[in-house]
């Protein structure tokens, strides 16, 4: 018998030893139960700190709700991070790996690249003071540089904000230096209505101050009557009224679009027309003809 057969019938009698395959199984069994106990946690974990914030909401002593939703965001994603950790210490140490020697020599590697991590830890930096300050929370509309979105996500390094076409935009937080936010304070909505020159100006003027009014009591996202500004500019065939008014933040979109509808509805009740394009064409017995 040659070495080559001794070497095959030497793996095959260790692979039939039944105490290897009882050892196997239970370290199979054993990583089997920490992953679906690690899993169970961090869904018990998120369920505990879903109803503590729940019940926080009700005291009279509570914060605003969008720094309470990115907390409660922010601590979801520490326990889920931390309990994976604590997993793959466990699951190393079932596969009987020196995890002592492993996070020495971890530590060793980790400060040889702290220093090429600089933009890591300023991420996770800036994300703290983001947070700390309450710059922005999950579910506020925000520009960061030239993207407009809804906050999805405030994490440890990372900030996620979705467009309303859909897309996500994801910013490292350390690039993260202007941000406009539109969600904290009240919004004003600007309609711009045009007279033509031949209609009476105070006439339309007295119809939209007899409707603003009433759109309050129509529209709850109001925070205050609307304002007749009164004539904004006087164009090549117009004359431009503003109206002004304060409304929830974000709002002033689908107000605007409801007060233009409105106004136009008045104005057309009343006879007064907004400007439209004419052309005059001329010949040569001066006489014109509107087309």
């Amino acid at each position: 018998m040659n070495a080559t057969e001794k070497a095959i019938d030497k793996f095959i009698a260790y692979l039939s030893n039944e105490d290897l395959w009882i050892l196997i199984g239970e370290k199979c069994l054993k990583i089997i139960l920490i992953l679906v106990l690690s899993l169970l946690f961090i869904r018990v974990g998120k369920a505990l700190l879903n109803k503590s914030f729940e019940v926080r909401m009700k005291s009279p002593l509570r914060i605003s709700e969008r720094r309470e939703a990115t907390i409660s965001r922010l601590l979801q994603n520490t326990l889920t991070y931390f309990t994976y950790f604590v997993a793959i210490v466990m699951i190393l140490e079932t596969l009987s790996l020196e995890v002592r020697a492993l996070l020495a020599g971890a530590g060793v590697v980790g400060l040889a690249i702290g220093f090429g991590a600089q933009n890591l830890v300023r991420d996770i930096i800036t994300g703290f003071f983001i947070i700390f300050e309450d710059q922005f929370s999950v579910g506020d509309y925000v520009r960061i540089t030239n993207f407009e979105g809804t906050v999805e996500e405030i994490g440890i390094r990372t900030t996620k904000i979705k467009s309303w076409t859909g897309e996500l935009h994801i910013f490292p937080n350390g690039n993260i230096t202007d941000v406009t936010n539109f969600s904290i304070h009240n919004s004003m909505a600007v309609v711009d209505v045009n007279i033509s020159y031949k209609e009476d100006i105070e006439k339309a003027e007295k119809v939209i101050l007899e409707l603003l009014p009433q759109l309050p009591a129509r529209y709850e996202d109001m925070v205050k009557e609307p304002e007749l500004l009164g004539v904004q500019s006087l164009g090549p065939t117009e004359v431009m009224i503003r109206v002004a008014c304060e409304v929830k933040p974000m709002k002033h979109v689908p107000i605007a679009r409801k007060m233009r509808k409105d106004i136009k509805g008045v104005l057309d009740a009343n006879g007064i027309q907004v400007p439209f394009a004419q052309m005059m064409m001329y010949n040569p017995s001066n006489s014109t003809k509107p087309l």
